[in-house]
């Protein structure tokens, strides 16, 4: 696509992005904190007015687990009751409302020990990482959904991968708030609390801007607010709701919802079983993101200091300085990823690249440190920090954002909601599960730390590459036929050079899949429905409309 079409694509498409960018302000509050915490527990004024200095290092170990890991367990909580809050209120109420607690559980940090004993402090500390975690567990949860719902097919890619530009964003922003205080700020109670202050702001641009989006057509349509929708669909596609490509797509939508709207969250559980193939695809979203969580990538988010320091950068302000210029990396190879990569090479490569890639840096940070285990700096320490680098380009290609826009096509639309709250659930789960042992690994196993991670990459670029066919570049609507045939032998046709396994088999295409189910007619519409849509203007037919609609 040339610079000229991405041009008019952009301006045609300027309410999605706006859209877009707007839900994924939520993802900022997310990679704030996360990358947060790290910075702050590595200051000596924190260590000193909690009392963590006077630990034993694996006490202290215990404790910096500790007061990473409650923000998960939040997290974890927050992003269980995503899916019921989500179908009862909406997207964006919920969204809204995830904001106001993100909002809560920050100002409550940003006071903790005022008026009270540094002891005190640290258990509403704990609370308010809880409560801060509740918020964006939510967000996490929801706001995968509310973009992948409202994007056009040919930006869905695109618009739901901002998520992870997103957390990059916040993650780069904190590590330099971290590094400015630790410079310019003298050892105090300021030096800690201004980078939490700080973090109440993309917590209010994420509110403010979440006010001017409309709630997902999707929903509107569960909930049978027809004309709401035609109204957000043509808000998105800049498009009259009475367009003829804006009622067939609504109509595809409401056929895609027959019998299955208003589903009560319980239900929505249940159905997850209904047959092979559902549960498969409710299945895809919550492995992939089990396997997000298994790169490695929230060790080095939250213990890059201590990272650096075992690799021979120990001064706290050098080993800030370092974790910043990671944050810049991933942030830059992200957005390029963005722009350049996930609609071009699609959701199968960048995972599976992106896997290997991260798994040769991981060994080799390994290897180091198995053979230099002193902190001290010789010749091949400049590679392995140089690998950390690396290992934040590699997870910007593939394992950052690709997993949610995957699990967020792949899931089916009625039981989206649920699915997603499940996947997140999962990554808070284990992001709270790393948290925990990764100060414990590097004490006591530093090595095999690293170790653990590459093995666990080249695992999960296996399982991308037999298992998980692409999705690139077909409507929601149309996903659910990848997995109704042949379901490895198409994995295996769409990886690079999987055709060698093959021999001449293929697998059916799409579109005849879909013919075939026309034809026979398989899920029929209720005679309901069918009278609805018999009445309106727009032929039914293939998909040949504009790319901007079908969503």
């Amino acid at each position: 696509m040339t610079w000229r079409r991405e041009l008019q694509q952009t301006i045609q498409y300027r309410n999605a992005y706006f859209l877009a960018f707007s839900a994924t302000a939520g993802y900022v509050c997310f990679g704030w904190d996360i990358g947060l915490i790290g910075g702050v527990l590595a200051l000596p004024s924190f260590q000193d007015y909690f009392g963590l200095d006077k630990e034993s290092a694996s006490a202290r170990a215990s404790l910096s687990g500790n007061i990473v890991s409650v923000l998960q367990a939040g997290g974890f909580v927050g992003a269980i009751a995503s899916s019921w809050l989500a179908s009862r209120y909406g997207r964006k109420p919920s969204l809204l409302a995830s904001a106001v607690i993100f909002l809560i559980g920050s100002a409550i940090q940003s006071i903790v020990g005022l008026g009270s004993t540094p002891a005190t402090g640290l258990k509403l500390l704990y609370f308010s990482r809880f409560l801060g975690g509740v918020g964006v567990g939510l967000m996490s949860a929801l706001v995968p959904t509310y973009v992948s719902e409202c994007a056009p097919r040919v930006i869905r890619g695109r618009c739901t991968g901002s998520i992870e530009v997103a957390v990059g964003l916040g993650n780069m922003l904190s590590f330099w708030v971290n590094y400015g205080v630790a410079l310019h700020i003298p050892p105090g109670e300021m030096q800690w609390r201004t980078p939490i202050i700080v973090q109440l702001l993309p917590g209010i641009i994420f509110f403010v801007f979440m006010l001017f989006q409309p709630e997902s057509p999707r929903w509107l349509i569960e909930r049978g607010r027809y004309t709401d929708a035609a109204n957000a669909l043509g808000y998105i596609a800049r498009k009259d709701p009475q367009d003829d490509a804006i009622q067939l797509t609504l109509s595809e939508i409401r056929e895609e919802f027959a019998g299955k709207r208003k589903l009560p969250i319980a239900t929505q559980f249940k159905k997850m079983a209904e047959n092979r193939i559902i549960a498969l695809r409710c299945l895809i979203p919550s492995i992939a993101t089990f396997f997000q969580q298994w790169t490695g990538t929230n060790a080095v988010n939250y213990y890059s200091p201590i990272i650096f320091a075992n690799l021979g950068i120990s001064n706290t302000t050098a080993s800030l300085f370092a974790t910043g210029i990671y944050g810049v990396v991933k942030f830059v190879v992200t957005c390029l990823v963005l722009a350049f990569v996930i609609e071009n090479w699609g959701r199968k490569r960048t995972l599976i690249y992106g896997g290997i890639a991260q798994a040769i840096t991981m060994i080799w940070i390994g290897g180091y440190s198995a053979v230099h285990p002193q902190p001290t700096v010789v010749p091949a320490t400049y590679v392995s920090i140089v690998a950390v680098y690396l290992y934040g380009v590699a997870f910007g290609v593939g394992w950052g954002f690709t997993p949610l826009v995957l699990g967020s096509e792949v899931a089916p639309g009625h039981l989206r909601s649920a699915v997603m709250s499940i996947a997140v659930g999962v990554t808070w789960l284990f992001t709270y599960v790393i948290a925990q042992i990764t100060p414990i690994m590097l004490a006591h196993i530093m090595y095999g730390t690293y170790l653990v991670f590459g093995v666990a990459s080249v695992i999960m670029a296996i399982w991308v590459y037999v298992c998980i066919p692409e999705t690139t570049g077909y409507p929601l609507e149309d996903v659910r036929y990848l997995f109704e045939k042949d379901i490895i032998v198409r994995s295996l046709q769409d990886a690079p050079g999987g055709r060698v396994f093959l021999g001449k088999r293929r697998a059916v295409s799409v579109e005849k899949l879909r013919k075939d189910a026309t034809d026979v007619g398989v899920e029929p519409v209720p005679s309901d429905l069918s009278d609805e849509l018999a009445k309106e203007a727009v032929p039914r037919g293939p998909h040949i409309v504009d790319d901007a609609l079908v969503i």
